[in-house]
């Protein structure tokens, strides 16, 4: 990989940020990719909850999500290569037995958000390393920070840059994303272990 996730950090501090982990072009082509999909009408409104107890809270999840499902498109297949290389560093260097990843695109459109939250659903830990990578040029003004919160009450805000990936261990980790001012785009996922 020619951006590396520094694992020691994310293994001592729970949380890596790598700058520069995809190009501009890069990300342009996955921003096409979306735009795609959401012209063949593949996005729909998030919802909060598991199974049966699925539900569209907008006032607490406010984006739009689309599955990068098979067959991926060129760019997305890329992003899935590089990805599964971290997925192999990971497991070398921390040893998580990461076994696949599920992944989407997330769209918020300006004055939504995502309340504080965790990645592992009641009862299901196969959510290991949580991943969000960021598409669009940002500015303070936008708005749309990932807010990760500490043990001990502090939290981080990290700015959503173009071709930042921000990985953390998702076990217990509580954060949110800020309301954002203008249009949000993102890919967010999870590396997983097999089902317990």
């Amino acid at each position: 990989m020619d951006a590396d996730v520094d694992t020691e950090l994310l293994l001592k501090a729970g949380v890596a940020v790598q700058d520069r982990f995809l190009s501009a072009s890069a990300c342009r082509a996955l921003i096409d990719c979306a735009q795609v999909r959401r012209d063949r009408g593949e996005f729909a409104a998030a919802r909060i909850g598991t199974g049966g107890r699925l539900q569209h809270r907008p006032e607490i999840r406010g984006d739009s999500i689309c599955w990068i499902t098979e067959p991926p498109q060129p760019a997305e297949q890329a992003l899935l290569a590089r990805l599964e290389n971290l997925r192999l560093a990971l497991n070398r260097t921390l040893l998580l037995g990461l076994f696949d990843i599920e992944l989407h695109y997330a769209w918020y459109s300006p004055g939504t958000g995502y309340a504080r939250h965790v990645d592992q659903p009641l009862g299901a830990l196969q959510r290991q390393v949580s991943l969000v990578l960021y598409l669009k040029d940002w500015t303070p003004a936008a708005g749309g920070e990932l807010r990760i919160f500490d043990d001990g009450g502090g939290y981080r805000d990290i700015a959503p840059i173009g071709g930042r990936l921000v990985s953390f261990l998702s076990s217990g980790r509580e954060h949110a994303v800020l309301a954002t001012h203008r249009e949000r785009l993102s890919i967010s996922g999870w590396f997983r272990t097999r089902s317990n």
